[in-house]
């Protein structure tokens, strides 16, 4: 089906639902009203079950989170396209699945190249063709080029299968004094300030703005953090906190707005805010700790909800909350909760698991006048939707080559009911690599590690997944597997304009 008879069929346009636009004496098109700014809060390893919206039980509080869920709309059948960060990265950026790319399980090791091509279009590049200032801040784990002082590749020193046994003095083979490439500002965004990988456990262990490192590390990482859960000892900069990393990516989320609004205060912006939390290993900052009754990992989504009241407060203050579309969600699913909390509820399994609790992630949307405050959506969506909602949004149409896998969640955002679902099916990736497709009720799960093996659940009824019902429903299976077979053969999954 083509994409403009697929909106026709929803009875929608494309730029209809929340900007006309008309051409101006230069023959651009433009808005008849503002464009919104776009900030995404993008947690590690929240869970469903953590904020206390989702969750009246929860061992968490999470005041910021709720109070944003009331004030927008909440959705309770949001998905990662990823049960890991990686992947899920690399699809909300590019609107396309991560099997598609070279990785095909797990995620980047340090010091990996880039799995985004420098040719392909990301949602940034996107925004910035409507006049969009773009920023990120936090953690990036999508790959960068490294410099070496003796012509190694350092791409070679880690592999998913012994990280581990790693010699980590390989990593001194790393010119640090050197810019690193294929990062942020060389796919869309005019600003970064983060880290290369998880900033808590991969090394190195510095910050890095644009594309230099704010410090080159003289130091390897602190003894009494090794054997720490997922800790990869590494070179580190002399000032390195653990504990301090989401206080400092806060910090400079409200400082990159506050310079896009000195130097381009009637243009829109697009920031995403990537912060370490709630990832191993778990170093809570002095004034979070003892905040939730689960424990350390509890309080650190404490902290990650104490980052979106900084950014919110911030929005607020300066007077543009009014005109942003606020987004705050989770990269996959949680960890196993502690003390009888139930980081995902009664979903089954925990982040990197194909079960619904490794991708069911918390998915909260505010953006006053536009989105409905108070109200709830059962829309299947996925954050590899983000890109196609927002072409829609500011009305650009897509070339066939670019977010290959999003479907514009639009009308869902906006609370227009709709006849029919917005996807036609949804693909979800564990982190062994196993993948499900999702069709309305239906979810089918492909063992690629077990010959292929199938399981079939019924969601409406079977939330949890408890009962395998691929024996007694053959056609739905050989459907379901036809459709995922499709799909990666023809090398998309959403309605085209000129591929039929």
């Amino acid at each position: 089906m083509e994409r403009r008879d697929f909106l026709k069929s929803l009875g929608l346009g494309a730029s209809a639902l929340a900007f006309p636009f008309v051409k101006n004496a230069k023959g651009d098109m433009v808005a008849l009203e503002k464009l919104p700014n776009i900030v995404i809060i993008m947690a590690d390893d929240m869970g469903l079950g953590d904020p206390g919206c989702y969750n009246p039980e929860s061992l968490i509080p999470t005041p910021h989170i709720d109070r944003i869920a009331a004030e927008g709309t909440k959705f309770t059948d949001a998905h990662s396209p990823a049960a890991m960060c990686t992947p899920t990265r690399y699809s909300l950026l590019t609107g396309r699945y991560p099997w598609r790319t070279w990785l095909k399980k797990g995620v980047l090791m340090p010091y990996w190249p880039p799995l985004i091509e420098p040719s392909r279009m990301t949602v940034a590049s996107l925004l910035r063709r409507r006049g969009y200032k773009t920023a990120y801040i936090g953690k990036w784990h999508l790959g960068l080029k490294w410099q070496t002082k003796d012509g190694s590749k350092a791409e070679e020193f880690y592999s998913q299968d012994k990280v581990f046994q790693t010699d980590e003095r390989l990593q001194w083979k790393i010119d640090f004094s050197q810019p690193v490439g294929g990062g942020p500002t060389e796919l869309g965004f005019d600003y970064f300030y983060g880290t290369a990988g998880c900033p808590s456990n991969d090394p190195p262990y510095v910050f890095i703005e644009n594309d230099r490192l704010v410090a080159v590390p003289t130091k390897m990482s602190k003894e009494e953090w090794r054997g720490l859960p997922g800790f990869l000892p590494g070179p580190m900069a002399d000032d390195w906190s653990e504990e301090n990393i989401d206080i400092i990516f806060a910090d400079k989320a409200k400082a990159a707005i506050d310079r896009h609004l000195r130097q381009r205060p009637n243009d829109p912006f697009f920031l995403i805010v990537s912060p370490n939390s709630p990832h191993i290993p778990w170093l809570v900052p002095e004034f979070m700790k003892g905040k939730s009754k689960e424990g350390p990992r509890g309080d650190l989504v404490a902290l990650f909800d104490w980052v979106v009241g900084e950014i919110d407060a911030h929005l607020k203050k300066l007077g543009i909350s009014d005109n942003t579309l606020l987004i705050v969600t989770s990269d996959n699913g949680g960890q196993k909760g502690a003390n009888g909390h139930k980081s995902e509820m009664d979903f089954r399994g925990y982040k990197g698991d194909i079960w619904e609790g490794g991708h069911r992630v918390p998915f909260i949307v505010r953006w006053p006048g536009k989105v409905k405050s108070g109200a709830v959506s059962d829309e299947s969506i996925s954050l590899i939707d983000i890109f196609m909602t927002f072409a829609d949004l500011i009305g650009i149409p897509l070339p066939d080559n670019a977010a290959e896998d999003s479907w514009s969640v639009l009308p869902a955002l906006l609370g227009k009911s709709s006849a029919k679902p917005l996807h036609e099916a949804l693909i979800f990736q564990a982190g062994n690599g196993d993948l499900a497709i999702r069709q309305g009720r239906w979810k089918l799960i492909v063992s690629q590690h077990e010959g292929n093996r199938v399981q079939l659940y019924d969601l409406e009824a079977d939330p949890g997944e408890k009962r395998d019902l691929a024996a007694d429903n053959p056609s739905i299976v050989v459907a379901l597997s036809a459709l995922l077979e499709k799909y990666k053969q023809q090398g998309f999954s959403r309605p085209m304009i000129h591929k039929t």
